[in-house]
């Protein structure tokens, strides 16, 4: 997709690079102006829908041309001199960001099985190391994965998921070193600490069998990216066997295991409907079996416990979801019954089966919450929390990425995160028997204080009249008087919820009197799935209204100071920004834009890119006449009018696989032909291996940051 969940403020992952992209640390200072490259216009005609569109940067598609290449660096060099003023001021950033960090980090050991699992840091190093220890109080210290050691030879890593076989002997991992979200599939035996030769390539997910020696993964197709098949592969084999293939470019594959272990799940799915098939964990050659034929519009997912299978499913009219059972034996349609209803005003989100506990994670006006129902006793309690705003949820398993911390279904104690924008993330543990509550970890943040800061929920009213929450953080006793800057961010697609946890970088900007905001904009499902609803297709207007009127709002309130309000997002986020400055560029002081998917004609026009058909439901297929009239009134690329524009910094990576690097190459490039102010447009590309996300190393992201934040400080005048 255009956009993934990790996914606002944290800055683009950028470091110093052998190919022209700039050093982000101190460098002398310049008394002169540099100049940005000027991209070369080659007129390049679109025929669609009787008009013809006139696309002048065309030419940066061709990819490791030298051309393009070239006009990169440029562009890397003129970001580099345009930061030199600012080196000191960057230093400082860094060196106080990194001095918040606790390098040398933990995180709290997870049971399962014979073992626990937990991930660690070392001081200097960039990158975790994943280990485990039998359950014995002095056992000793099992390296599973050192991610530093697998980076000496390659200039990126990322391994997204792991997971241990049923006995524990055998590991298996993903691993990307390119940046192009690619993945290898691999397998370590953990009792001779040796790789397998089983390498498998275009690794989207996987489960093991119940055995140990059956792996079930899904492929992606090498041209679009999309995951369409699933194989089975019994470890030591040549040839897969092929157990399912998505043959509808609208759906995408994905493979699990229920958490008691018992099924193996493989879902399809759209933007709007899924199916679901089970394969049996004890019988791994066993063909895959159907639970509900797919119906448009019809989301459905599956879990198991005791004999029944749990189905959230969004049927009926449920659009927020409600949660069905029915038996294994029999799971048709007709035999689903309701258990928890739909509720306007509630999303239903992840429902977590133990053996004697269900636990629900839930949606309301813009908040989590989560509340247990005991199978034994049929009573439900509610963590309630005090703060205004907050995240609390599923804590991710630091060691198989992506999923909830709870790793065995036979427990009674759950593991939870819960922070906000002033709380450093803790560790909770809820004794699901006793109600008892203990923070088992809080993330360490040197020298941070928390009763200096608070954070506020209010409401703008939208030009329709919907009241969109606002979720702000400001330094304690901030008065709302108009003479403080602002970052406003937002995201508002795929019905994503926005970030409401903390950020130790963040303080860098609070500690210099701004206040933080995060606009919950239609699109995203802060408010459920008609919230998203109200924000894509033929609504998706909506989003950028919101974020328009959220940001008169701030500044009509005193939130944000009139000539001082950034604003700031990434991938979809980006989209947000470029549209919304496109309609009021005079409303922003400062603009932020990360991997911005901000040529939504061009892009979705062209199926053979990754992830595109799969977006119809989320964007409109162009080909579709009312859809595109209707996408290139907001297309920022299609957009950019005469004008005098914000100052912009724009990221991407020119291995980005969900927003290719000429989308904001272009972008850029029209807007500086077309702006009439004196404000700068700087564009940065990371050149090295990197993706989506940037640079994989932790210190990296700092220096990113501290980059940003400079160039922030510096266009409001406030370089300090």
């Amino acid at each position: 997709m255009k956009a993934t969940p990790g996914f606002l403020l944290a800055a683009v992952h950028l470091a110093a690079c052998a190919r022209g992209t700039p050093a982000l640390r101190p460098a002398q200072a310049s008394t002169e102006s540099p100049t940005p490259p000027a991209a070369s216009r080659k007129p390049h005609e679109i025929a669609i829908h009787g008009r013809v569109l006139t696309d002048d940067y065309f030419w940066l598609r061709n990819k490791n041309t030298p051309e393009v290449v070239s006009h990169l660096e440029a562009e890397n060099a003129f970001a580099a001199a345009f930061g030199r003023p600012t080196a000191a001021l960057q230093e400082a950033l860094f060196k106080e960001m990194l001095a918040r960090l606790r390098q040398d980090d933990d995180t709290p050991p997870v049971k399962e099985g014979s073992w626990r699992y937990y991930r660690r840091y070392e001081v200097g190093k960039q990158y975790p190391i994943h280990c485990r220890r039998g359950l014995a109080a002095n056992a000793p210290e099992v390296v599973l994965l050192d991610l530093n050691e697998m980076a000496r030879s390659q200039p990126f890593i990322d391994v997204p998921r792991m997971g241990v076989s049923n006995s524990g002997g055998l590991l298996a991992y993903l691993v990307d070193t390119a940046g192009f979200r690619q993945f290898t599939l691999r397998v370590k035996s953990l009792e001779t600490n040796r790789l397998l030769p089983d390498a498998i390539e275009r690794v989207d997910g996987f489960a093991w069998a119940g055995d140990d020696r059956t792996l079930f993964y899904v492929t992606e197709d090498p041209q679009t990216k999309r995951p369409n098949k699933l194989f089975r592969h019994v470890l030591g084999s040549k040839e897969d066997a092929l157990v399912y293939e998505e043959k509808d470019e609208m759906f995408e594959l994905d493979v699990d295991r229920t958490r008691d272990r018992a099924f193996i799940v493989v879902s399809s799915a759209s933007r709007t409907t899924s199916e679901v098939r089970v394969i049996d964990a004890s019988k791994p050659a066993s063909a895959p079996r159907l639970i509900a034929p797919r119906e448009h519009d019809h989301e459905y997912y599956v879990d198991h416990r005791a004999g029944t299978f749990y189905i959230r499913s969004n049927a009926g009219g449920a659009r927020n979801f409600r949660l069905m059972t029915v038996p294994v034996a029999d799971p048709r349609r007709a035999r689903w019954v309701e258990l928890i209803p739909a509720r306007p005003d509630v999303l239903l989100g992840q429902v977590m089966l133990l053996r004697d506990h269900m636990v629900l994670f839930e949606w309301h006006h813009a908040l989590p919450h989560v509340s247990i129902y005991d199978f034994k006793t049929k009573r439900t309690q509610e963590l309630v929390q005090a703060e205004a705003v907050y995240d609390l949820g599923p804590h991710l398993d630091p060691f198989l990425t992506g999923t909830p911390l709870n790793r065995e279904f036979d427990t009674s104690v759950l593991r939870l995160r819960y922070q906000s924008p002033t709380t450093p993330l803790q560790v909770l543990e809820w004794d699901l028997a006793s109600g008892k509550k203990t923070i088992v970890k809080q993330t360490p943040v040197i020298g941070y204080d928390a009763s200096r800061y608070e954070t506020r929920r209010i409401d703008a009213v939208a030009r329709d009249g919907t009241h969109v929450p606002i979720s702000l953080v400001c330094a304690k006793g901030t008065q709302p008087d108009g003479s403080h800057p602002m970052l406003l961010a937002g995201y508002g697609a795929y019905g994503f919820v926005g970030p409401l946890g903390f950020s130790s970088e963040r303080v860098s900007l609070l500690d210099r009197g701004f206040v933080w905001a995060y606009a919950h904009v239609r699109g995203g499902g802060d408010l459920g799935k008609t919230w998203h609803d109200q924000g894509r297709m033929k609504t998706k207007l909506n989003t950028f209204t919101d974020f328009i009127d959220c940001a008169e709002h701030l500044k009509n309130a005193g939130w944000a100071k009139k000539d001082a309000l950034v604003i700031s997002g990434r991938s979809a986020g980006g989209l947000l920004v470029g549209a919304a400055t496109n309609m009021r560029p005079d409303l922003f002081r400062v603009v932020l834009a990360s991997m911005p998917f901000v040529d939504v004609i061009n892009t979705m026009l062209d199926e053979t890119l990754p992830l595109t058909t799969n977006e119809f439901e989320e964007w409109g297929n162009p080909k579709k006449r009312d859809e595109f009239d209707y996408i290139v009134q907001y297309s920022p690329y299609d957009n950019v009018k005469r004008a005098a524009y914000p100052s912009m910094l724009v990221r991407t990576s020119y291995n980005d696989p969900d927003v290719m690097y000429w989308e904001p190459a272009k972008w850029v490039a029209k807007l500086r032909e077309m702006n009439t102010g004196k404000n700068p447009v700087v564009l940065i590309t990371n050149m090295q291996p990197a993706g989506h996300i940037g640079k994989s190393g932790r210190f990296d992201r700092l220096r990113d940051t501290a980059f940003d934040y400079a160039f922030v400080l510096s266009q409001l005048g406030l370089g300090r």
